[in-house]
């Protein structure tokens, strides 16, 4: 039976940390498209963390200044929270950290080493 149950808590936190990449996307679609550096993040992921009590959002970004891109990313969380807790139709919202996923770098760098043997 406790088997059962962590298997239900381990989907439950699949499911709210996709609802809320989804639901964060949109947001930054629908209230961030004017903005150069927001406009050009994407979110290729999502991660419920502390029983739920935060979500990390992976993103891609264009934008090379990596910093810049996750200084306006943070800028913007408060916000982008608030707008999430207006948009989820539930009691709790967890909170929200952006996090930058280099998974495309490394898959082309591991490319790179492979053709050069």
């Amino acid at each position: 039976m406790n088997m059962a149950k962590r298997q239900i808590n381990s989907n439950r936190g699949e499911r709210i940390a996709s609802k809320v990449q989804t639901l964060v996307a949109e947001i930054l679609r629908d209230n961030y498209s004017d903005d150069a550096i927001i406009s050009g993040v994407s979110l290729v992921g999502a991660v419920a963390h502390g029983g739920l009590q935060f979500v990390r959002l992976y993103y891609y970004s264009r934008n090379e200044d990596r910093d810049a891109v996750q200084k306006r990313l943070d800028d913007v969380t408060r916000s982008v929270r608030f707008e999430l807790a207006a948009r989820m139709n539930q009691k709790y919202v967890p909170d929200i950290r952006f996090e930058y996923d280099d998974t495309l770098e490394k898959a082309a760098r591991i490319d790179e080493l492979l053709n050069n043997l």
